[in-house]
């Protein structure tokens, strides 16, 4: 193979890996419910419930200042447990 055969499959090996790593799907960043959406989520629960589903460690949450959220993932682990 002479020196500009092996730059040009060179150059071909790192467009495939560009066009390759375009073509993924970017990441969706994980969706964060408000107290009432969790809530709904769970299937209208009451908010008593759902404090005390988080005080018993069944429900992660995250605080972000002085608000309360629960990522979808954490309805999705607490789903997957009651099956």
């Amino acid at each position: 193979m002479t020196r500009l055969e092996a730059a040009v499959a060179e150059l071909v090996d790192a467009l495939r890996a560009e066009v390759a790593s375009r073509n993924e799907a970017p990441a969706q960043p994980e969706r964060l419910l408000d107290v009432d959406e969790a809530r709904q989520a769970l299937g209208g629960i009451a908010r008593s419930t759902l404090y005390e589903l988080i005080e018993r460690g069944e429900l992660r949450t995250l605080t972000i200042g002085r608000r309360r959220v629960v990522p979808s993932s954490a309805i999705a682990e607490m789903a997957a447990k009651a099956r």
